[in-house]
């Protein structure tokens, strides 16, 4: 079923409880200088807010500012590999050797399935000593999307595939490429196709530079000895592209998040597909305990069971989840990396998160 844009318009703003949430998040002083919350119920939407969209100024994050989404962005990738398989144009257990033979043969057996799920055991092509190099000499780098896997094509499966779960951004690269092998079309255009146009997404973007469309949130680096530092475009999308280069805003991270859980995009037999569980947390962790399906995260909170991703970069950290019928979403956007690396400032998110989503699911 189509699934109706989420408006940039709260009819609940004063929401004190949950602005103060955000609130105590953004006053640390390792925390974001702006948050920002969508909570949707049907037709009705919610948006919550806290600090600013840029420091210097007095604007408020605004639900149609752009942001870099991460690693939410595999959420989208599992959108087009899924719409695809519904249709017939891939198979879940087509392999890599099969698809995409130019790759080592060492990766032949591992399936579309495993690498939805981040059990594929492919080495991280973000990990590598040459990438890292490149990105320290020049963060604008230009790489070319299609040859990042290039990175480790020296390098074995780290364990056998389906054995267990380990996240790798190297899976949503391979998962773009075989959709665009299986239907000869450009990722960028299928996420069109496959994503934005069914939702009523208007901006949402794969860009292959730096730049953000304005306005935008603001993302920094937060470090409690210094003033924060505008990372916002400090690094290209290329260089990670399908894994996490999408641009978009939180009226549309919402609608999509809502569209993704709720079946507009395919079928029944494919969502339960999808909905297959493993033990696995995204990156960061979501709220409450996290296990890893096909594109998907399960977060079983104290209040109930939504289904999303989460994501994190230079300047951004990203929620978004839905009730397994999709009429319910959430999104939690945030100006600064949170991850692991700070675990203290990560399980404080993760608590706001969970207030969030007790609030969408009570109401």
């Amino acid at each position: 079923m189509p699934v109706a844009p989420a408006r940039a318009v709260s009819r609940h703003d004063g929401d004190q409880a949950l602005r103060g949430r955000l609130q105590r998040l953004v006053d640390r002083p390792d925390g974001p200088p702006g948050a920002i919350a969508v909570l949707r119920d049907g037709d009705r939407v919610r948006v919550v807010r806290a600090g600013v969209a840029e420091l210097g100024t007095d604007r408020a994050p605004s639900a149609t500012d752009h942001m870099r989404i991460a690693s939410a962005a595999k959420a989208f990738s599992g959108a087009v590999a899924l719409s695809l398989v519904d249709r017939g144009k891939l198979r879940l257990d087509d392999t890599i050797g099969r698809r995409l033979p130019e790759l080592p043969r060492a990766w032949a057996e591992v399936t579309l399935r495993q690498l939805l799920q981040h059990t594929s055991g492919l080495p991280d092509y973000s990990a590598s000593p040459a990438f890292v190099d490149v990105i320290r000499a020049d963060p604008h780098h230009v790489f070319d999307s299609r040859h990042l896997l290039d990175f480790v094509a020296d390098e074995d499966v780290e364990f056998a595939p389906g054995s267990r779960y380990q996240y790798s951004n190297s899976d949503n690269i391979a998962v773009a490429l075989m959709a665009e092998a299986a239907t000869g079309q450009r990722y960028e255009d299928l996420l069109a196709s496959k994503a934005y146009r069914p939702l009523g997404l208007r901006g949402t973007s794969l860009p292959v530079g730096y730049q953000l469309p304005r306005p935008y949130l603001h993302g920094y680096d937060v470090a409690p000895d210094g003033p924060p530092e505008d990372v916002s475009t400090l690094f290209g999308a290329s260089g990670s592209w399908a894994s996490g280069g999408v641009v978009s805003t939180p009226a549309d991270f919402n609608t999509f998040m809502a569209g993704y859980t709720g079946g507009a995009l395919f079928g029944e037999a494919t969502r339960r597909q999808q909905r297959t569980f493993v033990e696995g947390a995204s990156e960061p962790a979501g709220p409450g305990a996290n296990r890893a399906g096909l594109g998907i995260f399960k977060y079983t909170t104290r209040c109930g069971v939504v289904l999303g991703h989460t994501g994190n970069t230079a300047g951004y950290t990203q929620f978004g989840a839905g009730t397994p019928d999709g009429r319910r979403s959430i999104t939690v956007s945030v100006t600064t990396q949170v991850n692991r690396n700070n675990p203290e400032l990560l399980a404080q998110l993760r608590a706001v998160e969970e207030d969030f989503v007790c609030a969408l699911l009570r109401h």
